[in-house]
C-alpha cells in the first residue's frame, strides 16, 4: 500500500472537494506588479513557512489551488487579531467551517500530505 501512496500521492488530492495545494504570492515592489511565490500542500505548512522567513499577512495574496481554478483565501480567516498568522489547533478551528467535514478535533483530511513548502 505505501508503494501506491508514493506513486500515486496523498490521497485527499484526489478529492475534488479539496484544493491540491496553495501558493503565497508575496510581492516584491509596493505596485504589486511582481511577486514571489511559495507553494505547499498544506496551509498550515505554507503559512509556517512564511512565519519562519518573517513574512508578515500584509499584502501577502493566498490561494487555494484547485484543477481547474484558482481561488483566493480570505486572509482574516488565517490570521489572529493582533494581524499575526495562525498556527494548529487556532487555524484549524478557523478553517473548519470553511472546509467542512474535512477538520475534526484530532485530525484533518490534509493529515496524508507532506507539509513541506517550495518557493525561492
Amino acid at each position: 500500500m505505501r508503494f501506491l501512496a508514493k506513486m500515486f500521492g496523498p490521497k485527499s488530492k484526489y478529492d475534488s472537494s479539496l484544493p491540491y495545494t496553495y501558493e503565497a504570492r508575496v510581492p516584491l515592489f509596493d505596485d504589486g506588479g511582481e511577486y514571489k511565490s511559495y507553494f505547499s500542500d498544506t496551509i498550515c505548512g505554507l503559512l509556517a513557512h512564511l512565519h519562519r522567513q518573517g513574512i508578515r499577512p500584509d499584502g501577502v495574496s493566498l490561494l487555494e489551488i484547485y484543477r481547474e481554478t484558482d481561488t483566493p483565501i480570505d486572509a482574516r480567516l488565517l490570521v489572529s487579531p493582533t494581524g499575526e498568522w495562525l498556527f494548529k489547533p487556532d487555524l484549524c478551528h478557523a478553517l473548519a467551517s470553511h472546509y467542512p467535514g474535512h477538520i475534526h478535533d484530532s485530525d484533518c483530511s490534509f493529515s496524508d500530505r507532506i507539509p513541506h513548502p517550495a518557493g525561492p
